[in-house]
């Protein structure tokens, strides 16, 4: 594994914490080697050591075992060198022969890109021009998000990496995939046979899915203003979410067809047009609050933001899907920093039962719809919510819940999204990551509000750090006789 960026802090935090974690679990092999590319000038026991101490720190549910590190540590190379000069890449095809005849890796390389966005279609064309992106064994290049800045940027990174690399051999990296609720909603939906029935437009009210976040830029000011909510989150992440809860079934769980449903429902999301997207869409961005009883500024005073910075920290969004499924069912997508909590979620709304005979009973006048609440973070774990008779004299009702959690249901920890994203690209599983057709057709589906938003002032800031966001995200739901639920 060749990472680019290996001083950076996505291979600090995540990337070598997870893969430690896939050796002390015996799932990596035993020649498995990583070469680290950065500018900062090490050496290879320089950078096995800042590795140590990283994972160390960042491990999050493990003993850390240091005759475990030692053998780890024998298999990180160190290389450094600027990714914009070609001779750097004439010493990573001669760091990789070295190393592949030292570990026996029968020339299998994964190249990882956590770089600047920038720079990924520099590096592909710099592997492609030393004859890298070819070779003895498999090679396979994986990119973080963001997969572009708009459609056409999305595009023209596209073409430049597919003049070098195959599409199968492209790995498109969305975290949020590998999160075990994730994955478990296929498994909810076509394991069981009391559940897809129930999947669609003659059942189902609405859809909220929900990513709100109980912090703020932390010192990414700088980057976070180029990026913002809509960019950083929906248009990957929840999206990604979003057909993976409204997809229709493949006919075997294979990479190709999973994918190929994932990116028929994204097609089938509906284009807003410009006049739509002042009533489907709402941008915000937080001013001075107090968030965990603590007193915090607000985004345009934080470290590396202009002070007229008009980057969104909030964004919501409805979106409709035209296809026979799905079609007049809202799926409300919300995603904001410093929001009251931390959590991530989706929400099924079913429709309410076609007559409420309980009406005079119910404690609160009306009849609670059911709800399935799929929780993603911080808590992985699924609840249905149906109402029930109070026990006493009469027939009172009040909303009560089934919970499921993956921890004490298993009682085994749920590995990584980076263990399982990782590993899945090792062996060649694409079925998590995200194709090309699927990254365009989600620009596609946010394309109108970016061009309406780019032309719009907007009073920020307007909402209160530590509030769950601007006035007009819950007006956007009451146009459809909807609220937001409270996670």
């Amino acid at each position: 594994m060749v990472i680019f960026g290996a001083n950076g802090d996505l291979t600090r935090r995540k990337l070598m914490p997870a893969l430690y974690r896939l050796a002390y679990e015996g799932r990596l092999a035993p020649g498995f080697a990583v070469i680290g590319i950065s500018r900062t000038a090490m050496t290879d026991d320089d950078f096995r050591n800042r590795m140590h101490d990283s994972v160390s720190k960042f491990m999050e549910d493990a003993p850390f075992d240091e005759d475990l590190w030692r053998s780890f540590a024998q298999g990180l190379f160190y290389l450094p060198g600027d990714v914009g000069d070609m001779v750097l890449y004439q010493k990573i095809a001669g760091s990789l022969a070295e190393v592949g005849k030292q570990r026996q890796t029968a020339g299998n390389v994964l190249f990882y890109l956590s770089t600047q966005p920038s720079q990924y279609g520099e590096i592909a064309e710099g592997l492609g021009a030393a004859g890298l992106a070819k070779g003895e064994g498999w090679r396979r290049i994986i990119i973080e998000k963001p997969f572009g800045h708009d459609l056409p940027s999305a595009r023209d990174l596209n073409a430049r990496i597919q003049k070098h690399f195959e599409e199968d051999q492209i790995y498109r990296i969305d975290h949020y995939l590998g999160k075990e609720t994730v994955q478990n909603i296929m498994a909810f939906r076509f394991g069981n046979g009391i559940f897809e029935p129930l999947w669609n437009r003659r059942y189902i009210d609405h859809v909220q899915i929900t990513a709100a976040e109980s912090i703020g830029v932390e010192g990414r000011g700088a980057y976070y203003q180029e990026a913002g909510a809509l960019r950083d989150m929906i248009q990957n992440h929840l999206l990604q979410v979003m057909a993976t809860i409204a997809m229709e079934p493949s006919a075997t769980f294979s990479s190709d067809e999973v994918r190929d449903e994932r990116a028929k429902l994204l097609r089938s999301v509906r284009i807003m047009t410009l006049d739509e997207v002042e009533g489907n869409a709402v941008a915000g961005q937080y001013g001075a609050g107090r968030v965990g009883g603590q007193q915090v500024v607000g985004f345009r005073q934080e470290s590396g933001v202009r002070p007229d910075s008009p980057t969104d920290t909030y964004a919501a969004a409805t979106f409709m899907v035209d296809n026979w499924r799905w079609a007049d069912v809202p799926f409300y997508i919300r995603t904001g920093k410093y929001l009251p909590k931390r959590v991530s979620e989706i929400a099924i709304h079913f429709k309410s039962a076609p007559l409420s005979v309980f009406r005079n009973s119910d404690a609160s006048g009306t009849t609670a719809p059911n709800l399935l609440i799929l929780r993603i973070q911080p808590e992985e774990g699924i609840s249905l919510k149906f109402v029930s008779k109070r026990p006493g004299a009469g027939m009172t009702l009040r909303p009560v819940s089934m919970d499921f959690n993956y921890g004490a249901s298993f009682g085994e920890r749920s590995p990584s999204a980076y263990e399982t994203l990782l590993l899945d690209a090792v062996i060649g599983d694409a079925t998590l990551y995200t194709r090309q057709d699927m990254v365009e057709a989600s620009w596609r589906a946010v394309q109108p509000i970016l061009d309406c938003w780019a032309t719009k002032k907007f009073p920020f800031p307007n909402y209160a750090a530590g509030t769950w966001g601007p006035a007009a995200a819950d007006a956007m739901l009451a146009r459809r006789g909807h609220v937001w639920r409270t996670p």
